[in-house]
């Protein structure tokens, strides 16, 4: 089987995009991903925010402090579009796509994805705002119709 990137995974990463640029930085992180989900309106990944009580100003709010502090932390030069953490989170949602028996990836692949790229901003932020993978692993499960 051969997944699929859905039309709302493809605005997210459009959106993800242009939220790097307002932030004027060079490279697309999994924080902007994060954001770009949670921009979403019927989408299953923003819902599942939205139902645990996450409002984009709430996760942003946090992901500014993480970019924040990091950038205190370091400096680096010329870094490239997509950062590696970005690279595995996308990798990381056809896996998590395949393994749920998905033929697309959607939002919630994407946000699962993210919980599991350990020390990336995006997974900081939302342990930090108490979101936890295995509660958003069940939720896509409940989400999902039983053939």
């Amino acid at each position: 089987m051969y997944e699929q990137l859905s039309n709302e995974v493809h605005r997210v990463i459009k959106q993800a995009n242009a939220i790097a640029r307002e932030y004027e930085l060079e490279y697309v992180g999994t924080e902007h991903v994060l954001l770009a989900i949670a921009e979403g309106v019927r989408d299953s990944g923003a819902q599942i925010l939205k139902g645990r009580g996450l409002s984009k100003d709430k996760i942003k709010a946090e992901v500014d402090k993480l970019v924040k502090a990091s950038m205190e932390d370091t400096w680096v030069f010329g870094r490239l579009p997509g950062t590696p953490h970005f690279r595995n989170v996308v990798a990381l949602a056809i896996e998590e796509a395949r393994k749920l028996g998905s033929k697309e990836v959607c939002t919630e692949h994407l946000l699962l994805a993210l919980l599991l790229e350990k020390g990336c901003v995006a997974q900081k932020a939302l342990s930090s705002l108490g979101l936890a993978q295995a509660a958003v692993r069940q939720e896509i499960q409940a989400r999902t119709p039983t053939p």
